[in-house]
């Protein structure tokens, strides 16, 4: 989780002991009033828990303070919209998040990316991103609009002619070997790729195994023109806007940039790839 979050979440608790303490109330006191246990209090108030919407309303109304439960929802919400649950954002299924993308896409400039484990959303090919989707409509047990979210995805990828737009795209060449697809869309994937090179609005770099590493390659995440990073993790994705964020996400993506392979060079790993594809 990320420290902001955690941080706010602290911040949180940190306000409800102060409710507490203010209306003189202990915490088990407070528990047996709200039929928790203590060990709940104890969690909201020290930033182990994150408590709901209505955790805070039935606090707020335990320790006489009714009044104080729109502050805290709204404390609630400001630190959650940094960590958006896939549970929630998927609950209409994936074409709303594409079209929610499309947006910060459309309203920015220079885009950076770093992606370690598949072929970044803005460069898949229709087969492929079938594939993703239908891998992550599995997981997560969301609705199944596959195909709206393919055609949104695609429809995106209309910027990438856009003059003045400027996308920084930087995989690990383990994400062009992972077998997300069958061969035969894995090599139109390739194919893919290997035509993005050389567009004026897109510098693509593959950092080969061999490369000498100096960051694990760890995470994906998009830099927004300097404003916004957005960080993708199996439960949630998280939306970063603090600039001490956005400068060290800026950082780890300029040091995996730096041992990539750019131009003629990423064509070379690309066609390894290639070729290992079709000895399988």
């Amino acid at each position: 989780m990320s420290t902001d979050f955690q941080q706010a979440r602290i911040a949180l608790g940190l306000r409800l002991r102060e409710l507490r303490t203010e209306g003189g109330i202990t915490g088990r006191q407070l528990a047996e009033r709200l039929g928790w246990t203590q060990s709940k209090v104890s969690k909201l108030e020290t930033g182990r828990q994150t408590a709901t919407q209505d955790d805070l309303k039935a606090w707020a109304t335990g320790v006489g303070r009714p009044g104080a439960a729109s502050e805290l929802t709204a404390r609630l919400r400001a630190f959650e919209s940094q960590s958006r649950s896939w549970r929630r954002q998927l609950a209409a299924g994936h074409r709303p998040v594409q079209d929610t993308l499309t947006i910060e896409y459309e309203r920015s400039t220079v885009m950076r990316a770093w992606e370690g484990s598949m072929v970044v959303g803005m460069l898949q090919t229709a087969d492929y991103a079938r594939h993703v989707f239908n891998a992550y409509v599995d997981l997560h047990r969301s609705p199944r609009d596959i195909e709206e979210a393919v055609r949104a995805r695609v429809r995106r990828q209309e910027s990438l002619y856009r003059p003045g737009k400027q996308y920084r795209i930087v995989m690990w060449e383990a994400a062009l070997r992972a077998r997300l697809c069958p061969p035969a869309v894995m090599a139109a994937q390739l194919d893919r790729l290997s035509g993005v090179i050389g567009l004026d609005t897109v510098t693509l770099g593959i950092v080969p195994f061999e490369a000498q590493l100096a960051l694990p390659p760890a995470n994906g995440f998009w830099i927004y023109d300097e404003r916004l990073v957005i960080v993708e993790d199996w439960h949630a994705e998280l939306w970063l806007e603090q600039p001490e964020n956005v400068a060290l996400y800026t950082r780890v993506w300029d040091t995996m940039a730096g041992a990539a392979a750019f131009g003629s060079d990423a064509h070379r790993v690309l066609a390894r790839c290639r070729r290992a594809l079709g000895a399988v």
